[in-house]
């Protein structure tokens, strides 16, 4: 089966930074986009960034400048390389990687709370 395994997250002061990490194992044919959305308690989930197999990013605007995303396609693996970590940063950030075939998955979640 899939597996998404994130990690990285933890306890971080605003301005400080994290790098989260999430390997896909498992039968996942032809990955197309694999990136990072977000949920703060009793928010929705929303989206963060994401990076095609080509190398094009996108990034929701509250994290441009701050955030940068990367994949190791061999790997199979997306990182969230975030700086400058703000109060309204913290949430739970979940893995999610999209097939050519229009498969999504989901990983677990790890969590980022940054103090002020």
């Amino acid at each position: 089966q899939v597996q998404l395994v994130e990690s990285g997250g933890g306890l971080v002061q605003a301005g400080g930074s994290l790098r989260l990490s999430c390997a896909a194992s498992g039968i996942i044919l032809r990955i197309n986009r694999m990136g990072w959305y977000r949920q703060a308690p009793g928010k929705q989930r929303d989206f963060v960034s994401d990076i095609t197999t080509s190398g094009r990013t996108n990034y929701v605007d509250s994290v441009k400048g701050r955030f940068t995303i990367s994949r190791d396609n061999a790997k199979n693996t997306v990182y969230l390389q975030m700086n400058s970590l703000k109060p309204e940063d913290t949430a739970t950030y979940y893995c999610h990687v999209s097939t050519y075939s229009g498969t999504d998955y989901w990983g677990k979640g790890t969590l980022v709370t940054v103090s002020s």
